[in-house]
């Protein structure tokens, strides 16, 4: 059975956008066609339910962290980065019953906001009974972890367990970020999850003290390290940026995520290019807003012309998991258009998870999810549009 869906405007994403256009989908959310007015006009098609607003594909939540969902609220703004990575620390130790509620009710929402695919980071298998029960689809990135180098092969055979656990549900050994992993780990990671096909992310320049410890060994990652009791004497001066330091140890072979990239400067952005042809690039303005207070800037990843995908980071660092909230968020203080953001939020997301034969945009034979976005001004975010699934 074939149904007929049209609103004010219609975004494919893979191609224009459509003035009262008409999906027609099959019962089970696949997609048989994708008409213009005109082409729905002549082929005389009845029975069109008619939406006011703007009808786009399922969105991709390229970066969560859904194990630390009990965390919401807890966390002050504005900490910084190793001052919140420090709290997350402290405050972790909750109840099962608790962690798993939470994540429940974050599952939920994201849902309900019209997410259909989530590239979610995991430190432990503690939410592999939520994702195997919820309707969204879940890549797990088990992150390694350990910046001393004797213990690389030790974190490494632990992060196997962890990724072993998740199965049957699709998971992959990731490095966390440049400041804590040693060069052996990521030599061990790349020989697990370097290859052809898969997708791996890291966190990218999300503090300026990051760049800060590996060009001059500054800055507040120390006090962190002391705060862990990691005696990080070993490590010398690298007179680079993270990005210029780590970006080469990494297999060029995955699809790989530089996950919130606040602080990458355009000599970064050059050397990415050289050394990685399939990197995308990840934001998550409204964490950035509440760790930092300040976004990445915007127009220089644009006119470097890089793949950009969107994410929420966790509830420990966000009010909502909300992909439409983010997009606002970009809106407003990147000039970003609505046409830019949505391929951001939906299409570039599923190209990086490798799922964009199902996901990401309405064409024929594939089942991205439908939702619809209302309260806009034209195609204009405004601070109260909402978006509804409707498939």
């Amino acid at each position: 059975m074939i149904s007929y869906l049209s609103a004010s405007w219609i975004y494919p994403v893979s191609s224009a956008p459509l003035e009262n256009g008409v999906i027609a989908l099959r019962s089970d959310g696949t997609i048989e066609e994708v008409f213009s007015a005109e082409e729905a006009k002549a082929k005389n098609i009845q029975d069109i339910q008619y939406y006011e607003g703007i009808l786009v594909p399922g969105l991709v939540n390229t970066h969560c962290h859904l194990e630390l969902s009990h965390l919401k609220g807890k966390i002050p703004m504005h900490t910084g980065l190793p001052g919140f990575v420090r709290q997350v620390i402290q405050q972790r130790n909750s109840s099962a019953e608790e962690i798993e509620t939470a994540m429940l009710h974050a599952d939920e929402e994201m849902y309900a906001n019209g997410i259909v695919a989530v590239g979610d980071i995991s430190n432990q298998s503690v939410s592999k009974k939520v994702k195997l029960q919820s309707k969204i689809y879940y890549h797990t990135f088990v992150e390694a972890m350990g910046f001393n180098p004797v213990k690389a092969a030790e974190i490494i055979a632990n992060a196997k367990l962890t990724q072993a656990s998740f199965a049957p549900l699709k998971a992959t050994i990731v490095p966390h970020a440049p400041y804590s992993v040693s060069a052996e780990l990521f030599t061990e990671i790349n020989a697990v999850s370097g290859i052809a096909g898969e997708s791996i992310s890291i966190h990218n320049q999300e503090t300026a003290d990051e760049n800060a410890f590996f060009e001059s060994k500054t800055g507040h990652f120390l006090k962190l390290y002391e705060f862990l009791g990691l005696d990080i004497s070993f490590f010398e001066i690298q007179g680079k940026s993270s990005l210029q330091t780590y970006l080469p140890l990494l297999s060029a072979a995955p699809r790989t995520l530089l996950v919130h990239n606040t602080f990458t400067s355009s000599a970064d952005l050059e050397f990415a290019g050289l050394a990685h042809q399939l990197l995308f690039w990840c934001l998550c303005p409204n964490a950035n807003l509440y760790i930092e207070d300040r976004l990445p800037d915007i127009a220089l990843l644009k006119d470097a012309g890089v793949t950009i995908t969107l994410g929420t980071d966790s509830l420990a660092s966000n009010q909502q998991l909300n992909i439409l909230a983010e997009m606002y968020s970009l809106q407003e203080k990147g000039d970003v258009s609505f046409d830019e953001l949505l391929r951001w939020g939906t299409l570039n997301g599923a190209a990086f998870l490798g799922i964009d034969a199902i996901y990401g945009s309405f064409e024929k034979g594939k089942k991205p999810g439908v939702n619809l976005v209302t309260q806009t001004e034209g195609l204009r975010l405004k601070p109260d549009s909402k978006i509804q699934r409707l498939m």
